[in-house]
């Protein structure tokens, strides 16, 4: 009878099924299993090894971009221009009548923060009289800047001075011995004055030197007010020029 049971049909299509089951549920439970029970896989590391990094140097070109250029804390170039009096020394002040307006103008080249050259241009003219001198000058400036608003400067070298006058009249009589006057202005001639009354208009050219000083204040990011004095002083053939220009303007 056990025969005959196993050697049924059917039977054999319930044992199939039955083992087919078991190995679909088996390889499902294997199929699920937590993620926790696999191995994490590697990740890759976001830093270089410290051999790698520590030996890798900034090129030429990211070096110089990098590096900011610091501003220079001066000018290269200023100017100036302006105006005063004369204040007249010596045989100036005694052939020549005292005081007069004065104009000037400049240039100045600096080469650091403290140091430079500049270049100057003077007119001053006597009161009440057709005489004047016009000054050029080239002095080493040396700047002292005490605060950010106010400052200071001096300044010395070599001067050219050319001066000129004219009488409108003179009762000197032509041909008659000099007196200082005219020496002074030079216009004698062996002692005497010309004939022609050449000696009623004269000029003269005369080398000397100079000297001063001035201060500053900054009333702009660009511009600043300056108030500056000046030593005058030019020689030829023993005759002397001497001013003492004071003057106030503005510089940038």
């Amino acid at each position: 009878m056990i025969r005959k049971f196993a050697t049924v049909p059917g039977l054999r299509v319930v044992l199939a099924l039955i083992l087919v089951t078991i190995l679909a549920g088996a390889t499902t439970a294997r199929a699920q299993q937590p993620a926790a029970q696999q191995p994490p896989a590697q990740r890759p590391s976001a830093q270089p090894p410290a051999d790698q990094s520590s030996s890798q140097e900034a090129t030429p070109e990211e070096t110089s971009s990098s590096r900011k250029v610091k501003p220079r804390g001066y000018k290269k170039w200023t100017f100036n221009v302006g105006g005063g009096g004369s204040l007249t020394n010596g045989t100036t002040t005694k052939f020549v009548r005292g005081g007069g307006f004065i104009g000037a103008a400049g240039a100045a080249r600096n080469f650091n923060k403290y140091f430079g050259f500049r270049a100057d241009f003077q007119f001053a003219q006597a009161p009440g009289a057709t005489s004047q001198v016009y000054t050029f000058t080239l002095d080493p400036i040396i700047n002292l800047p005490v605060t950010k608003v106010w400052g200071g400067y001096i300044l010395f070298g070599p001067a050219f001075y050319h001066r000129s006058g004219k009488l409108d009249s003179s009762t000197a009589v032509p041909g008659t011995a000099c007196n200082p006057f005219y020496s002074w202005w030079g216009t004698c001639f062996n002692g005497s004055l010309p004939l022609n009354k050449d000696f009623l208009a004269t000029s003269l050219n005369q080398y000397g030197l100079n000297f001063g000083g001035g201060i500053t204040r900054k009333i702009t990011q660009k511009f600043e007010l300056y108030g500056e004095f000046r030593y005058l002083h030019g020689t030829a053939n023993s005759r002397t020029t001497d001013l003492r220009p004071i003057t106030v303007g503005l510089r940038w």
